[in-house]
């Protein structure tokens, strides 16, 4: 269960629901992860395994009623939530479609029944069973939810925030350590594992996400696999974890070099340094998300990433995306990602990735921010 208090809870209800009574929505039908947890603080990696439908039904007035296997409820019962429904599932016949209808009919008898529905969301339950769903309840009631996760989930809470920087603070102590597992000789599927234990033994609760590269001018990506090369000198190897605390992700990158850098590595470095710079000091309250892209892109532009950097909390990445057509107002109490790229002369890329928080005074860093020449092992 996630570590906040109830009033924590409360008033994300309390904001949602204002938010409903504006768009006229009778209820919320949420169904992912994060959006349940976002009620509700239930924290398993249960989810894990797709067997199995979840629900979380928040209704215009009063409290949220889990609809949830039953499997889930003693977990469930420790969140302090009252209303829950069970169903043994899986059921072939009818896993949950039933009495998450009669739930609904019951709990919000008036007004739409809003689903997230826009972009980097998902419906996680049959397609099949959705349709059954609509069918009982009236396609007719059955609409987007106005943007109201989005716009509740982009504005950190203090304990929110506080949870992002403790995860930050983890990956910051295990990245110290890299000295301790790489080095010229070592396969980098070696480095990834002990980089894996570095976290975990700096306190991360788990590590579902990690990904980088090495190569003597960069590195040809930063999602694939690690193989089993070993480092060079004159490698750059780089790291980026999305390490968990208290289930709220960090999500930075560390670079280093094995031994001397290339002189073209060395002057890419600095202008990565320039790029963040220029984000943080773009990342003000007011502005959009566009605006902190068009900063970074000045400096390190030509790259084709798509965006260079994005909204994180309960997931690795969230909404908005830093690129060119994301026009979405910044507000104090966000957390996003800077993630500029840029080719070095002659060989792959380079990407640098620092945490921050805006706030009404500017922007802060979350990350143990990286500063000065490339670190070398």
């Amino acid at each position: 269960m996630s570590g906040f208090a109830a009033a924590e809870y409360q008033a994300r209800l309390d904001r949602a629901q204002d938010m409903m009574g504006a768009a006229g929505l009778g209820a919320l039908l949420l169904t992912t992860e994060p959006e349940i947890r976002y009620f509700t603080g239930f924290l398993t990696r249960f989810w894990e395994s797709p067997s199995r439908p979840w629900f979380l039904v928040v209704p215009a007035s009063g409290q949220p009623v889990a609809v949830i296997p039953s499997i889930g409820r003693a977990l469930m019962e420790k969140t302090g939530l009252h209303d829950i429904r069970c169903w043994s599932s899986p059921d072939m016949e009818d896993d949950g479609v039933s009495l998450l209808a009669a739930t609904l009919r019951e709990v919000a008898p008036e007004g739409l029944i809003g689903a997230p529905s826009g972009q980097e969301t998902h419906l996680r339950m049959p397609l099949a069973d959705f349709g059954r769903l609509c069918a009982m309840v009236g396609v007719d009631r059955m609409a987007e939810d106005a943007g109201i996760m989005r716009r509740l989930r982009m504005v950190k809470s203090e304990a929110e925030i506080a949870a992002i920087r403790t995860a930050c603070d983890v990956a910051g102590r295990a990245f110290a350590r890299v000295g301790e597992i790489a080095g010229a000789g070592v396969p980098l599927s070696q480095v990834f594992r002990d980089f894996q234990r570095l976290c975990l033994e700096e306190g991360a609760d788990w590590v579902p996400y990690l990904a980088g590269g090495a190569g003597p001018l960069g590195y040809d990506d930063v999602i694939s696999p690690a193989t089993d090369a070993p480092l060079d000198h004159g490698d750059v190897l780089m790291l980026d974890t999305g390490l968990v605390v208290g289930g709220y992700f960090c999500d930075f990158d560390r670079n280093f070099a094995v031994g001397v850098p290339a002189p073209q590595v060395e002057a890419a470095w600095d202008r990565l340094l320039q790029a963040t710079e220029a984000g943080l000091k773009a990342a003000m309250p007011g502005a959009r998300a566009c605006d902190v892209f068009a900063a970074m892109d000045a400096i390190v532009g030509g790259g084709d990433a798509g965006r260079l950097g994005h909204g994180l909390g309960m997931q690795l990445t969230e909404w908005p995306s830093l690129m060119a057509g994301d026009r979405t107002e910044l507000q104090s109490g966000m957390v996003l990602t800077l993630e500029p790229g840029i080719a070095v002369p002659g060989g792959g890329i380079l990407v640098h990735e620092e945490n921050i928080v805006l706030r009404d005074s500017g922007a802060a860093f979350l990350s143990p921010r990286a500063l000065g020449p490339l670190p070398r092992i």
